[in-house]
C-alpha cells in the first residue's frame, strides 16, 4: 500500500501543481494588465511598473487560495482519468486496492491540500493582501471604502459610542475619525473628530489633531457647549485594528479569529452580523472542499474507455468544480438576504457535492 499511495498521491500532486501554476500565470497576467491603467503618468514618482509588480506578486497567495481546491478537482481527475484509461487502476484494483482504500488513499492526501489552503487562507492571504493594499495606498492615497467609510459602535459602561473612520493611511492607522458620544437614555454627550490616529497594544487609541465638544445639558437650568482643541487625546475603546480593517476591507481576505471577534463585537452592540457569521464559516469550511474535490474526482477512476475521451471527463470536471463555487457564492448571497442559519448556508454546497459524489462513488463501484 505504500508504493500505491506513493504513487498516487505523487501524481496528484504533480498535477495539482501543473494546474495551479497554470491558473496563477493567468491571473497574474490579468492583474497586471488591471495595474498598468493605474500606472503614474510621472516616470520618477507615483504608482510605477516596479510597484505594480510588487502588488502583483503581494496577491499570489490570495489566489492560490481561491484556486486551490478547482486545481485539486482538474489535476485529480486528470490523474485518474489516466489511469482508467490506461488500465493502471484496473491493475491496482487487482492488486489489492479496494473502493475504500481508494477513498482513505485520496483522504490522506486531502488532509495535506487541506492544511495547505488553511494556512494560506488563515495567515499567509491575509497578511499578504493587507500589504499589497497598504503599498498601493502608499503611492495611491487611502484606503477607503464608499463615501462614508466605516461604522462601527460600542457600547461601554456608562456610554455608547458611533464611530466612524473615513480612511486608513498607508501603514494602517485610521484617518478622517469622528466619535459620537451619547448616554444609556440616548442623549448626545460629546463628538470628537481627529485627523489622524494610532492604534495602540492597551486598548487606546492615541488621536491627533482632536476637536471636542462636550454638551452639557441640562433639564433644568442654562445648557452649554464646552469646545476643546488639543494637539492629543487618548480613546480608550475595545475597537481594534483588525475591526476598522474588518468594515474597510473585504471580510474574506480576513483571518478566521479576526472574523469571529468582529462578529462577536457587532453581535454584543446590537448590530447585524450575518454578513460576517456566514463569511465566518465559509472561512472555516472552505479548505474541507479539497476533500469533496477529491471525492468528486475518484469516480472518474472506475470509467471503462481506452481513446480519446480524457479531455471531455475533464472539462466535465472543471464545469463540475465552477458550479461547486457559483453554488457556494449563491448560498452565501442568498443567506445574508433571506437570513438563513450562517452554519448550515456555509456548508450547504460541500455536504451537497459530497453526497453526490458519493453517491456516484457507490453507483459505480456496485455496478461493477
Amino acid at each position: 500500500m505504500k508504493t500505491i499511495r506513493r504513487l498516487i498521491h505523487g501524481e496528484i500532486i504533480r498535477a495539482v501543481t501543473f494546474v495551479a501554476i497554470g491558473f496563477l500565470a493567468l491571473f497574474m497576467f490579468f492583474d497586471l494588465v488591471d495595474q498598468l491603467q493605474s500606472l503614474s503618468k510621472n516616470k520618477f514618482q507615483g504608482y510605477q511598473i516596479q510597484h505594480a509588480l510588487m502588488y502583483v506578486g503581494l496577491l499570489i497567495p490570495s489566489h492560490l487560495y481561491e484556486l486551490l481546491p478547482i486545481s485539486v478537482l482538474i489535476g485529480s481527475i486528470f490523474v485518474m482519468a489516466r489511469f482508467a484509461q490506461s488500465s493502471e487502476f484496473t491493475i491496482l484494483r487487482t492488486g489489492g486496492l479496494g473502493p475504500w482504500r481508494a477513498l482513505g488513499t485520496l483522504f490522506q492526501l486531502g488532509l495535506l491540500f487541506v492544511t495547505i489552503t488553511f494556512i494560506f487562507g488563515d495567515y499567509i492571504s491575509p497578511w499578504s493582501d493587507r500589504q499589497a493594499q497598504l503599498l498601493k495606498a502608499h503611492y495611491q492615497g487611502q484606503i477607503t471604502v464608499g463615501q462614508t467609510g466605516a461604522w462601527l459602535r460600542e457600547k461601554q459602561e456608562n456610554s455608547q459610542f458611533a464611530l466612524n473612520v473615513k480612511s486608513m493611511d498607508s501603514n494602517g492607522n485610521p484617518e478622517n475619525i469622528r466619535i459620537n458620544e451619547f448616554d444609556n437614555q440616548g442623549r448626545l454627550l460629546a463628538i470628537t473628530t481627529s485627523k489622524h490616529g494610532e492604534f495602540t497594544n492597551t486598548g487606546l487609541w492615541q488621536l491627533k489633531e482632536v476637536n471636542r465638544r462636550i454638551f452639557n445639558i441640562q433639564t433644568a437650568g442654562a445648557s452649554s457647549i464646552q469646545v476643546l482643541n488639543l494637539s492629543e487625546w487618548q480613546w480608550k475603546t475595545n475597537i481594534t485594528g483588525e475591526m476598522v480593517g474588518a468594515a474597510l476591507l473585504s471580510p474574506d481576505r480576513m483571518k478566521a479569529i479576526d472574523l469571529f471577534q468582529y462578529m462577536r463585537h457587532l453581535e454584543a452592540n446590537g448590530q447585524n452580523a450575518q454578513r460576517y457569521e456566514i463569511e465566518f464559516w465559509r472561512k472555516v469550511f472552505y479548505p474541507l472542499s479539497c476533500w469533496v474535490m477529491l471525492t468528486l474526482a475518484l469516480p472518474f477512476a472506475y470509467l471503462h474507455f481506452r481513446s480519446g475521451n480524457i479531455a471531455g471527463y475533464v472539462f466535465g470536471g472543471v464545469m463540475a468544480g465552477i458550479s461547486f463555487y457559483l453554488l457556494n457564492n449563491v448560498f452565501g448571497f442568498m443567506g445574508n438576504l433571506q437570513n438563513w442559519q450562517p452554519l448550515l448556508t456555509a456548508a450547504a454546497p460541500a455536504l451537497i457535492y459530497s453526497l453526490v459524489s458519493l453517491a456516484t462513488f457507490a453507483w459505480l463501484v456496485l455496478r461493477q
